[in-house]
């Protein structure tokens, strides 16, 4: 018997004869002989009485008991075609020699889902939308990337003046409050570039006019909105001193300039190459914008009871997938967690994973809901990725890691496909949309 229960959620009620479940006596009192030490038997090699009379009846009882349940409940699950998620909550009724074993299992399962085809009139209205957007890159962002990039290709020349704006300089300096120095509020050998506006208004300003070896200190007060709430609106008195004035010599934007770059022959070569990619650029931009939209549009007709599992499920993922990013740039999470708490003047000590996963979980359910509806679409839709389609990517990201030692070997392939399948199908999903 199956009951259906809030958050996708079912309740099953199973009974197994006792000419069923006595069967898997001799395999608990098997399993039980194994973790014990009884005199004069090898372990598991011990006949059950004897196993009986060293630990009780009860206890191979209950063994037996779970043995029977696990195996009843995986046939019902197969039988029933019921795709379950997660491990049951089970309930015994009673076990007892002789008697017939009942129990109940709570499960999740992937939930019931129904798409309003209303959907499709919006999606056609974002597909018109965008189809009035037109991509196009004028001469002036191509003027702005070619400064940008002359400006990376700048020549450090020391220099014995006293420091402009512009000049990229190397100072020590110290910043106190009340005569004490603030936390991180010091540094040796500090690079930067005068007139950047890295520091808070007025700093660098104070920097021009000063020359090498020059000392000089001076106040000012943090802005009233400074990450730091601690110092907001604060007056600080800072202490710098010169080592290094430098002249940065940007290079002339010129044919010249762009065979300095390595693959080019004249700057309309350079200019050619960066419209093309602030145009695929632009391009990405706008249709992830795009499929933000349809998504949500889509989601706004889903109806769905999702379960819990789901959503906690996708959260760890996303926990993991910032850890990942955070090991990337040399921290821990719990270092990184407590850093960003401390700039945004947190008093109760930092955000944890556990204010993550709070702060998340719209956009938890969010991810599961779009998942899933992607997934209804193409089932409703009969969109499939072909087996050569999955095994060409798979052999792609196999490649990838082959390389790479014995990660290649921990794969599990298995799982490999079914992430590959569901992209590759999810990316079908997209083009159809894209053509109503």
């Amino acid at each position: 018997m199956i009951k259906k229960l809030p958050n996708s959620q079912i309740e099953i009620n199973i009974s197994i004869s006792w000419d069923v479940w006595k069967g898997y006596l001799d395999k608990a009192a098997e399993e039980i002989s194994k973790e014990i030490n009884i005199p004069g038997f090898r372990p598991g090699k011990a006949p059950r009485n004897i196993v009986e009379q060293k630990v009780g009846k009860n206890i191979i009882l209950n063994k037996a008991a779970e043995k029977a349940v696990q195996k009843s409940y995986a046939d019902f699950i197969t039988k029933e075609k019921i795709e379950s998620l997660g491990a049951p909550e089970v309930e015994l009724k009673e076990i007892a020699e002789g008697k017939d074993l009942e129990y109940s299992a709570k499960v999740s399962v992937m939930p019931e889902i129904k798409l309003d085809e209303k959907y499709k009139k919006e999606i056609k209205k974002i597909n018109e939308d965008f189809k009035k957007r037109n991509i196009s890159i004028d001469d002036a962002e191509i003027q702005l990337e070619l400064e940008k990039l002359a400006n990376t290709r700048a020549k450090l020349i020391t220099v014995r003046r006293e420091a402009q704006k512009g000049d990229a300089v190397e100072i020590d300096f110290e910043v106190t409050v009340a005569g004490v120095p603030i936390e991180g509020g010091s540094s040796k050998k500090h690079p930067l570039v005068i007139g950047k506006g890295v520091f808070i208004p007025g700093f660098e300003d104070n920097l021009i006019g000063m020359p090498e070896g020059g000392e000089k200190s001076f106040e000012l007060s943090f802005p009233a909105e400074y990450h730091q709430k601690d110092l907001a609106g604060k007056m600080a008195k800072f202490s710098v001193k010169m080592n290094l004035v430098q002249e940065r010599q940007i290079p002339e934007i010129n044919n010249e300039f762009a065979k300095s770059l390595g693959k080019f022959e004249t700057l309309e070569a350079v200019k050619k190459n960066m419209r093309e990619g602030l145009e695929h650029e632009q391009k990405h931009k706008l249709e992830e914008e795009k499929r933000t939209k349809y998504l949500d549009k889509i989601i706004d007709n889903l109806i769905v009871d999702l379960p819990k599992i789901l959503v906690q499920s996708e959260i760890e993922k996303m926990i993991a997938e910032f850890e990942y990013q955070v090991q990337s740039m040399g921290m821990s999470l719990d270092d990184y967690l407590g850093k960003i708490s401390a700039k945004g003047g947190s008093a109760s000590g930092g955000k944890t994973k556990a204010d993550l996963k709070k702060d998340w979980q719209p956009q938890a359910i969010k991810r599961v809901k779009s998942a899933l509806a992607l997934k209804e679409i193409a089932k409703v839709d009969e969109i499939k990725a072909d087996s050569k389609e999955i095994e060409e990517e798979m052999n792609k990201t196999l490649q990838y890691y082959k390389n790479m030692g014995d990660i290649e070997k921990k794969i599990d392939t298995g799982r490999l496909y079914n992430y590959v399948k569901g992209n590759l199908e999810n990316e079908k999903v997209f083009e159809r949309l894209e053509k109503l």
